[in-house]
Protein backbone atom coordinates (compact mmCIF):
# COMPACT_ATOMS: atom_id res chain seq x y z
CA UNK A 1 0.00 0.00 0.00
CA UNK A 2 1.50 3.40 -0.94
CA UNK A 3 2.54 5.78 1.82
CA UNK A 4 1.72 9.49 1.81
CA UNK A 5 2.85 12.63 3.59
CA UNK A 6 2.04 16.34 3.44
CA UNK A 7 3.65 18.67 0.94
CA UNK A 8 6.58 20.54 2.56
CA UNK A 9 5.50 23.88 1.07
CA UNK A 10 4.33 26.18 3.85
CA UNK A 11 0.53 26.48 3.86
CA UNK A 12 0.00 23.67 1.34
CA UNK A 13 -2.00 20.73 2.69
CA UNK A 14 -1.78 18.47 -0.36
CA UNK A 15 -0.78 14.86 0.16
CA UNK A 16 2.32 13.55 -1.63
CA UNK A 17 3.25 9.93 -2.26
CA UNK A 18 6.61 8.77 -0.89
CA UNK A 19 9.47 9.35 -1.67
CA UNK A 20 8.53 12.86 -2.90
CA UNK A 21 8.40 15.84 -0.53
CA UNK A 22 6.43 18.33 -2.63
CA UNK A 23 3.12 18.14 -4.51
CA UNK A 24 2.89 18.66 -8.29
CA UNK A 25 2.07 22.34 -7.71
CA UNK A 26 5.33 22.95 -5.79
CA UNK A 27 7.51 20.21 -7.32
CA UNK A 28 10.11 22.73 -8.54
CA UNK A 29 11.39 22.92 -4.92
CA UNK A 30 12.07 19.15 -4.71
CA UNK A 31 15.57 19.16 -6.24
CA UNK A 32 16.65 22.14 -4.13
CA UNK A 33 15.35 20.47 -0.96
CA UNK A 34 17.16 17.20 -1.70
CA UNK A 35 20.41 19.05 -2.42
CA UNK A 36 20.13 20.91 0.91
CA UNK A 37 19.52 17.64 2.75
CA UNK A 38 22.60 16.01 1.19
CA UNK A 39 24.73 19.05 2.00
CA UNK A 40 23.54 19.05 5.63
CA UNK A 41 24.03 15.28 5.97
CA UNK A 42 27.63 15.47 4.71
CA UNK A 43 28.40 18.31 7.09
CA UNK A 44 26.91 16.61 10.14
CA UNK A 45 27.55 12.92 9.45
CA UNK A 46 30.76 12.52 11.47
CA UNK A 47 29.48 14.58 14.37
CA UNK A 48 26.20 12.60 14.64
CA UNK A 49 27.80 9.19 14.15
CA UNK A 50 29.82 9.64 17.33
CA UNK A 51 26.86 10.92 19.35
CA UNK A 52 24.57 8.14 18.14
CA UNK A 53 27.14 5.47 18.90
CA UNK A 54 27.59 6.85 22.42
CA UNK A 55 23.82 7.10 23.01
CA UNK A 56 23.14 3.54 21.83
CA UNK A 57 25.98 2.18 23.94
CA UNK A 58 24.73 3.94 27.06
CA UNK A 59 21.10 2.95 26.42
CA UNK A 60 21.82 -0.71 25.78
CA UNK A 61 24.35 -1.30 28.54
CA UNK A 62 23.30 1.05 31.33
CA UNK A 63 19.59 1.70 30.98
CA UNK A 64 18.31 -1.59 29.58
CA UNK A 65 20.66 -3.89 31.45
CA UNK A 66 20.64 -2.11 34.81
CA UNK A 67 20.29 -5.46 36.59
CA UNK A 68 20.14 -9.18 35.74
CA UNK A 69 16.32 -9.26 35.71
CA UNK A 70 16.12 -6.39 33.20
CA UNK A 71 18.83 -8.00 31.09
CA UNK A 72 16.76 -11.21 30.88
CA UNK A 73 13.65 -9.23 29.90
CA UNK A 74 15.56 -7.46 27.14
CA UNK A 75 16.82 -10.80 25.78
CA UNK A 76 13.24 -12.15 25.79
CA UNK A 77 11.99 -9.22 23.68
CA UNK A 78 14.72 -10.01 21.12
CA UNK A 79 13.81 -13.71 20.86
CA UNK A 80 11.96 -15.57 18.09
CA UNK A 81 9.45 -16.72 20.69
CA UNK A 82 8.45 -13.10 21.42
CA UNK A 83 8.19 -12.23 17.72
CA UNK A 84 5.74 -15.12 17.22
CA UNK A 85 3.71 -14.30 20.35
CA UNK A 86 3.54 -10.63 19.39
CA UNK A 87 2.33 -11.34 15.86
CA UNK A 88 -0.26 -13.87 17.07
CA UNK A 89 -1.60 -11.27 19.54
CA UNK A 90 -1.79 -8.54 16.90
CA UNK A 91 -3.64 -10.89 14.55
CA UNK A 92 -6.02 -12.02 17.30
CA UNK A 93 -6.86 -8.42 18.27
CA UNK A 94 -6.95 -7.19 14.64
CA UNK A 95 -4.47 -4.41 15.49
CA UNK A 96 -7.11 -2.67 17.68
CA UNK A 97 -6.24 -1.25 21.10
CA UNK A 98 -8.14 -3.39 23.60
CA UNK A 99 -8.07 -0.71 26.32
CA UNK A 100 -9.66 1.89 24.02
CA UNK A 101 -12.20 -0.74 22.99
CA UNK A 102 -13.33 -1.02 26.64
CA UNK A 103 -14.28 2.67 26.68
CA UNK A 104 -16.08 2.36 23.33
CA UNK A 105 -13.36 3.82 21.12
CA UNK A 106 -11.72 2.05 18.17
CA UNK A 107 -8.03 2.81 17.73
CA UNK A 108 -6.79 1.02 14.60
CA UNK A 109 -3.16 0.30 13.64
CA UNK A 110 -2.02 -0.24 17.22
CA UNK A 111 1.22 -2.17 16.86
CA UNK A 112 2.35 -2.49 20.47
CA UNK A 113 1.73 -5.67 22.43
CA UNK A 114 1.52 -5.28 26.19
CA UNK A 115 1.59 -7.69 29.11
CA UNK A 116 -1.58 -7.27 31.17
CA UNK A 117 0.36 -8.24 34.29
CA UNK A 118 3.85 -6.78 33.70
CA UNK A 119 6.70 -9.27 33.47
CA UNK A 120 8.70 -7.06 35.81
CA UNK A 121 6.13 -8.09 38.43
CA UNK A 122 5.55 -11.73 37.46
CA UNK A 123 8.20 -13.24 35.19
CA UNK A 124 6.26 -16.51 34.77
CA UNK A 125 3.54 -14.75 32.70
CA UNK A 126 5.89 -13.45 30.02
CA UNK A 127 4.97 -16.05 27.38
CA UNK A 128 1.31 -16.69 28.33
CA UNK A 129 -0.95 -15.68 25.41
CA UNK A 130 -3.83 -14.73 27.73
CA UNK A 131 -1.55 -12.17 29.38
CA UNK A 132 -0.86 -10.37 26.08
CA UNK A 133 -3.01 -7.66 24.53
CA UNK A 134 -2.72 -5.05 21.76
CA UNK A 135 -2.42 -1.47 23.02
CA UNK A 136 -2.05 2.02 21.48
CA UNK A 137 0.68 4.47 22.47
CA UNK A 138 -1.56 6.70 24.57
CA UNK A 139 -2.97 3.81 26.59
CA UNK A 140 0.49 2.25 26.90
CA UNK A 141 1.88 5.41 28.50
CA UNK A 142 -1.12 5.61 30.83
CA UNK A 143 -0.92 1.92 31.75
CA UNK A 144 2.83 2.10 32.40
CA UNK A 145 2.26 4.95 34.85
CA UNK A 146 -0.54 2.99 36.50
CA UNK A 147 1.66 -0.13 36.75
CA UNK A 148 4.42 1.86 38.41
CA UNK A 149 1.94 3.18 40.94
CA UNK A 150 0.05 -0.09 41.55
CA UNK A 151 2.71 -2.81 41.18
CA UNK A 152 5.76 -0.72 42.01
CA UNK A 153 7.52 -1.60 38.76
CA UNK A 154 9.93 0.73 37.00
CA UNK A 155 13.35 2.17 37.60
CA UNK A 156 14.31 2.68 41.27
CA UNK A 157 10.96 1.31 42.46
CA UNK A 158 10.27 -1.57 44.84
CA UNK A 159 7.69 -4.19 43.96
CA UNK A 160 4.56 -4.15 46.06
CA UNK A 161 2.80 -7.23 47.37
CA UNK A 162 -0.58 -6.63 45.69
CA UNK A 163 -2.97 -8.99 43.87
CA UNK A 164 -2.54 -9.31 40.11
CA UNK A 165 -5.31 -7.72 38.06
CA UNK A 166 -5.92 -9.61 34.81
CA UNK A 167 -9.22 -7.99 33.79
CA UNK A 168 -8.71 -5.33 31.10
CA UNK A 169 -11.97 -3.55 32.01
CA UNK A 170 -10.92 -3.14 35.63
CA UNK A 171 -7.43 -1.99 34.65
CA UNK A 172 -8.87 0.59 32.24
CA UNK A 173 -11.11 2.02 34.96
CA UNK A 174 -8.19 2.19 37.40
CA UNK A 175 -5.87 3.70 34.76
CA UNK A 176 -8.15 6.64 34.08
CA UNK A 177 -9.12 7.22 37.71
CA UNK A 178 -5.62 8.41 38.61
Amino acid sequence: MPRFRRCRQRGCHSMVQYPNHYCSKHFEHEAEYLAERKKWARKHSEQYKNKERHYNHKYNTVTRNRNDNRSEQYKFYRSKQWVGLRQATLDRDHYLCQYCKVIGKLTPNSKTVDHIVPIAYDQSLRDVKDNLVTICRKCHRQKTQWEQHYYGTGQNMTKRNVPEIKDIRRITILMYQN
